[in-house]
């Protein structure tokens, strides 16, 4: 029989909506694991779901990558890590009682068996057994590696009750919190009713979905059951502010920045279409390998459609006597990559560092000795293997549409994608323009809540945004 979560929700009559579900540590830790989850991952598990949504632009990228020939990439396994991007907390994951990606078969893990006892730099390879050679000694990786696991928790503590809200947000069972939200809902204790539900993997997976394009997901999900709908914010694009603090003021050289060709339309003021070369196509395709919780991070103003950064920030504003540790809430707060998945983007994204400690692997530092470097246990993907240098090869040209939509160079493609647009040759404008970690970063947003990224990055572009630098063709 699958697993189910047993769930009290006190639901307002006169709305028919949800007002807060009172939760153990179960299904708090399904919600909080939404954050670690690669967006590619979660476009797969939405193709598969009954009522998949279209999420921005992510859909389009996911297909490009899937269409691409695999000659054009710098190996067999740079597809797959982007179609089955791993998940960096997959360790802390792989017990919940709820697996939404129940189906993926779980990481392996091998090193050399000489190395691993003795070297002082130790390796390891996602890849089959005698494919992948020790980046230390030279031999071939023969010994299966697996993590630490704490089966009792994945985030919070094992007997940690919260409540949450339709909107997602965690709050204390206590008095005072449930008066301030009877408050800010409108709601009276006469018109409240307690409703026993029990969920399995299709309602979290739904309630997943609908966190991305609903603030009310739980009723969604649990009391109505509506189709999912389409996250866009076309119109609304100008009201996402990117987090100031996750930018920064690092400043870029022109050599530091990509180029990219932009090809527009003077009469309608789109983007049509891009000319890039291979370093902006690793940028777009690396945003399928980024866990949710990474898009969360950057919206500071709680204006998507969806709620999962209202998620993000009950996590940051979560007293610590939920939370198992520090390092979990880190895990939660700044989600890193797998290592091996990271490549020099200007986005600014970590791995996540891998220790090799008691014939385990773990991604806890605090549990190696304080009279001990923790360099000499960190273990670390070998670099053949790495996408370090991007994912495709290079050089190479592409065809980058508004909705991205990713093609090589092919003049036939752009003359159709002119043709859908109704747009003469002759009302075509070229302009160059840079791209550094701010419009890389305000790229990804857009290209998650909306299907016309180019435009809305370059043309439609708040106004405290420098202009481009434009070319005229």
């Amino acid at each position: 029989m699958e697993n189910m979560i047993r769930l009290k929700a006190l639901v307002d009559k006169w709305s028919d909506k949800i007002i807060f579900i009172e939760s153990s540590n179960a299904f708090i830790d399904v919600l909080l694991s939404f954050l670690t989850i690669p967006l590619g991952t979660i476009i797969k598990l939405g193709r598969e779901h009954s009522a998949p949504v279209e999420i921005g632009c992510m859909n389009n990228l996911y297909s490009s990558v899937e269409e691409i020939d695999v000659s054009e990439l710098r190996s067999d396994a740079c597809k797959e890590m982007l179609l089955l991007p791993h998940n960096a907390a997959e360790s802390h994951c792989k017990n919940l009682v709820l697996q939404i990606d129940h189906n993926a078969k779980p990481t392996r893990y091998f090193g050399c068996s000489y190395c691993l006892k003795s070297a002082t730099r130790k390796f390891f390879t996602y890849y089959p057994v005698n494919t992948s050679a020790c980046g230390a000694c030279g031999f071939y990786t023969h010994e299966e590696i697996t993590f630490s696991v704490d089966v009792a928790s994945a985030f919070v503590k094992e007997r940690a009750r919260l409540l949450i809200t339709d909107d997602l947000q965690l709050i204390s069972p206590c008095c005072t919190s449930i008066v301030s939200l009877f408050t800010n809902l409108g709601v009276y204790r006469n018109s409240t009713e307690e409703l026993n539900l029990n969920i399995g993997v299709d309602e979290v997976m739904s309630i997943l979905i609908s966190s991305l394009v609903s603030k009310t997901p739980l009723t969604e999900t649990l009391l109505k059951r509506k189709p999912v709908a389409k996250l866009s914010i076309e119109n609304n694009y100008q009201a996402i502010h990117i987090d100031p603090q996750t930018v920064g003021e690092t400043v870029l050289t022109e050599e530091d920045n990509i180029s990219i060709k932009l090809m527009t339309s003077k009469s309608k003021n789109i983007v049509c279409y891009a000319e890039a070369g291979e370093d902006f196509v690793n940028l777009l395709f690396s945003f399928l390998t980024l866990p949710l919780g990474f898009v969360a991070k950057q919206i500071q103003d709680g204006s998507l459609k969806g709620c999962i950064d209202q998620l993000h920030r009950s996590v940051q504003n979560l007293d610590a006597q939920y939370l198992k540790s520090n390092h979990h809430k880190e895990m939660l707060l700044n989600p890193k990559l797998a290592p091996g998945f990271c490549y020099n983007s200007p986005l600014g994204i970590e791995e996540a560092t891998y220790y090799y400690l008691n014939s385990r692997l773990t991604t806890d530092s605090s549990l190696i000795s304080s009279d001990t470097p923790s360099e000499s246990f960190k273990i670390e993907p070998i670099d053949n293997n790495s996408s370090a240098r991007g994912f495709l090869k290079g050089p190479a040209s592409f065809t980058v549409a508004d909705n991205l939509v990713i093609r090589p160079i092919s003049a036939i493609f752009q003359l159709s994608i002119l043709d859908k647009l109704n747009v003469p040759l002759t009302d075509i404008e070229k302009r160059v323009v840079l791209m550094g970690k701010k419009e890389a970063l305000r790229l990804l947003v857009v290209s998650f809540v909306c299907d016309s990224a180019l435009t809305n990055i370059f043309i439609r572009e708040p106004k405290q945004n420098k202009s481009p630098k434009q070319e005229q063709g």
